[in-house]
């Protein structure tokens, strides 16, 4: 049973990062350069990833935008909903063609998530040898309410997966992809606006099992050594004060 990805170190290096240094040309805002287009819906474009660097897997981008210093938890609605359907299509089609053991869909926004790229994409990545779902259980999910809305659950994890504050959106109507989207733009925006004067960064992370979309939204800050060491998660004793703040920004 595979268990790790491949990362090809010396390919990563050749790509251009300017998530902090902006200097960096970006190459997703000279669109006529761009190659491998697999899907397109006005500025949204669906891409093979020009530096494939894990192994066995089939790597795309998603660029949500022609705005480069646009971002996710700003978008006018009809822009939102529009890159979370586009995203979630694309996804949920890779998944079916049954060429992959599993589909990643994910997000990484600031200088602490991950990413390199400042201009706002998803990826959507196709593992041949891994399901990711191994990893996963329901009980990651379970939290405390923040909203519901028909068939969208919103809340913060009781048992995050790595730690502390971790947001969970829950879709159980697929035709109220919507009201998912809206969730998860109030999430983001609370985690760069409202929740900690230094977070810059989180990680917006899709998986699909159980009949359900489960989505986290995840504040990135430096990780904690006791989960680092010994995959120890451990779980804020605020949680009641953010559900509340959130509340009275949000959805008075």
């Amino acid at each position: 049973m595979t268990t790790h990805l491949a990362f090809d170190t010396w390919l990563s290096r050749l790509k251009p990062e300017n998530i902090i240094n902006r200097e960096t040309k970006c190459p997703f805002c000279d669109r006529s350069s761009l190659v491998g287009v697999l899907a397109e819906q006005g500025p949204i474009l669906l891409i093979k990833n020009k530096y494939p660097v894990l192994q066995d897997a089939f790597q795309t981008v998603l660029i949500e935008t022609d705005h480069c210093d646009a971002e996710l938890s700003t978008y006018p609605q009809d822009h939102l909903y529009a890159v979370i359907r586009f995203g979630v299509e694309n996804w949920l089609n890779m998944e079916k063609s049954g060429e992959f053991k599993s589909v990643l869909f994910f997000k990484n926004h600031g200088p602490l998530s991950g990413g390199t790229i400042r201009h706002p994409h998803m990826q959507i990545v196709g593992l041949k040898n891994i399901d990711y779902r191994r990893n996963i259980s329901a009980d990651q999910f379970e939290g405390l309410i923040v909203h519901r809305d028909g068939g969208v659950e919103f809340n913060i994890s009781t048992k995050p997966r790595v730690g502390f504050f971790e947001f969970n959106v829950i879709l159980h109507d697929f035709d109220r992809l919507d009201a998912m989207a809206d969730a998860i733009q109030t999430a983001a925006h609370y985690i760069l606006n409202g929740f900690h004067k230094n977070c810059t960064s989180y990680n917006l992370f899709f998986y699909h099992f159980a009949g359900r979309i489960w989505v986290k939204i995840v504040p990135r800050f430096v990780m904690s050594p006791i989960f680092v060491g010994y995959a120890i998660p451990q779980v804020s004793t605020h949680l009641e004060e953010v559900v509340q703040d959130i509340k009275n920004r949000y959805y008075r």
